[in-house]
């Protein structure tokens, strides 16, 4: 059960059973065979305090009652209890079962219905309340569900946690139930408000059976517009026929029926959920209900796959229900000359309206245009960087990585006019910028006389020419990589 969705119902005008028979597939009300619950309130304890305003009793582990009077009593392991029989404290054969009076006990202050059960257990007490199952669902429900919601909701959540603590009850243990969400969250006397005790009391002793048996009645606050199915939730645990995947209209109305996004770096993502090598993709796939089950994450080095709550916990996610947007931009694996065109390859899936941009040295982000994905997600967009350039993938507030483009100068030779000179020209324009004139001995290559280049780009460097190869090489500065021009070779005369 979904509790925002059965607020929901609540609203349309639905009946508790209606309410309970939506979520739970198949099942019926009926009555419940266990009127008392034991909950462990404490263990491990060195020392407790039993207290009360009006006198109580103790009863010792061979039997014999004893009187104590009102207020607070502390003890140990050693259980030395002042009674109003004997003058001094004495120690009392275990277990104690301390009984209330007229009023209600307490324990280290906070007040409970019923008994206190207290006992030794490796040199230290433990503490377990044996209390009604109705006062007991007093304490719980408006712990589990807020008191001022709609009272067939109220009922509803009554008979689903009477049914639960029915259900998962430790038999054969020395207590049934845990104060805290290891079964229900149970804060006594203190915690209880008059309109989910109405509830409790309008429910009195019903619970929801399947094929004569209680029920296991899941509940959790909000289910995004469809609850899972037990199958989902625990792929490899036995069918349980009335826990299936249903549609939940009304938890639009939760607070948390949408959540996110979430900006997650790739670094991160990376490494919460162990990827081999670069993270390169992350694919995810659903079950019926459209909760993630697997996320796959693809690396450099190999694919691994995670289950959806494995990363549902690695990245504090509400919940399975999820998408894993992608965006990324990988950057060319070599420079750009000057006045050519560079495609750019990334992902950009599950996200809207994705756009690119980009920047260049000291200045701010630009929008260049949309970008359409391909059904997989893949993308691919061409740019053609007059300076070495920034660019990035946009959606919403996520941005992906930058792919910093590096750019070289175009760096050509007009041809061979004569055997004293080589004239060239180089773009964009470096007025001032000085070209080496290379020439190619052995396996490398060594300057062998500079040229300036004048105010329209061209530059002219004086030799004499040799047969060889010769090539000219910028390296201007200002983020620019050097760039080379083709290899001009002087054949012999």
């Amino acid at each position: 059960m979904a509790q925002w969705g059965a607020y929901g119902y609540a609203q349309q005008g639905w009946t508790y059973d209606q309410i309970l028979a939506h979520y739970y597939h198949g099942t019926t009300l009926g009555p419940a065979q266990v009127s008392r619950v034991r909950v462990l309130l404490g263990q491990g304890r060195k020392r407790v305090t039993v207290s009360s305003d009006a006198p109580f009793t103790v009863r010792d582990g061979i039997g014999q009652l004893w009187h104590v009077a009102e207020g607070p009593h502390a003890f140990g392991p050693g259980l030395r209890i002042k009674t109003t029989e004997v003058e001094q404290p004495q120690q009392l054969p275990g277990p104690l079962l301390f009984q209330p009076g007229t009023l209600a006990l307490r324990l280290d202050a906070r007040p409970y219905r019923g008994q206190f059960q207290v006992s030794v257990a490796n040199g230290a007490l433990r503490v377990v309340n044996s209390v009604g199952l109705e006062g007991y669902l007093f304490g719980v429900v408006p712990s589990e569900m807020p008191h001022t919601w709609l009272p067939e909701a109220l009922k509803a959540q009554a008979v689903a946690a009477r049914s639960y603590a029915l259900a998962v009850r430790k038999t054969g243990s020395w207590f049934d139930l845990y104060p805290d969400t290891r079964s229900q969250v149970y804060r006594g006397i203190a915690g209880e408000k008059p309109s989910a005790t109405t509830a409790v009391q309008d429910t009195a002793g019903e619970v929801v059976l399947y094929g004569g048996r209680v029920a296991t009645t899941y509940f959790f606050s909000s289910s995004g517009g469809r609850t899972s199915a037990a199958s989902e939730v625990w792929p490899n645990s036995p069918q349980i026929p009335y826990l299936v995947s249903v549609d939940d209209p009304y938890d639009t109305i939760s607070p948390h029926h949408r959540w996110g996004p979430f900006v997650v770096a790739a670094k991160r993502l990376k490494r919460v959920l162990r990827a081999r090598g670069r993270l390169v993709d992350v694919r995810t796939a659903t079950g019926p209900s459209g909760r993630v089950r697997t996320v796959t994450v693809v690396g450099s080095q190999g694919d691994s796959s995670v289950t959806g709550a494995d990363a549902r916990r690695a990245l504090r996610l509400r919940s399975t229900w999820f998408r894993i947007g992608v965006l990324s931009l990988a950057p060319p694996q070599a420079p750009v000359t000057f006045g050519t065109q560079v495609v750019l390859s990334g992902v950009a899936r599950s996200l809207p309206s994705v756009k690119l941009e980009q920047r260049q040295a000291g200045s701010a982000w630009q929008a260049v245009g949309p970008v359409a994905p391909s059904g997989d997600g893949t993308v691919s967009v061409s740019a053609r960087p007059r300076a070495p350039t920034d660019y990035r993938l946009a959606s919403g507030s996520a941005r992906s990585t930058v792919a910093h483009v590096q750019v070289s100068p175009l760096v050509r030779f007009y041809g061979l006019r004569d055997s004293t000179s080589l004239r060239g020209y180089a773009r964009p324009l470096f007025p001032g910028a000085s070209v080496a004139v290379q020439r190619l001995q052995g396996d490398s290559w060594t300057t062998v006389v500079r040229a300036t280049i004048g105010p329209n780009g061209d530059f002219e460097a004086s030799l004499t020419l040799s047969p060889g190869e010769y090539r000219a090489r910028l390296a201007p500065g200002r983020g620019f990589v050097p760039g080379v021009s083709p290899t001009l070779r002087v054949a012999p005369a």
